[in-house]
């Protein structure tokens, strides 16, 4: 079991990437079902990488939802709690960089 890091009821930057056995329907269900979840939380960085800027109480419900999605003997998730102060260990090259997600929203 991970130690959750805790941050004082703040939001922390965790990033999740998962892998997904996709070689039979229920593998492609269970992709979609993992993605949509991560949608609800965060922003996709990647094809399989997500930042989700979460409080403790929200990490511990997403995480619970992406666990009871995965099959553990066929699928993987990674979690990397990058914490409060996460923006100067991030580096983006090349396209699709990401959206500020603590600057303003405009529509």
């Amino acid at each position: 079991m991970a130690i959750l890091p805790f941050f004082g009821g703040e939001p922390m930057m965790v990033l999740v990437s998962y892998d997904v056995k996709t070689a039979d329907i229920a593998g492609r269900r269970r992709l979609r079902r993992i993605a949509k979840t991560l949608e609800d939380y965060g922003q996709r960085v990647q094809y399989s990488v997500f930042e989700c800027s979460v409080d403790p109480t929200l990490w511990v419900k997403l995480k619970n939802q992406l666990l009871k999605e995965i099959e553990p003997l066929e699928d993987s998730l990674r979690f990397y709690y990058m914490g409060k102060n996460w923006k100067p260990k991030v580096e983006h090259v090349g396209a699709k960089p990401s959206l500020d997600m603590d600057g303003p929203l405009i529509f």
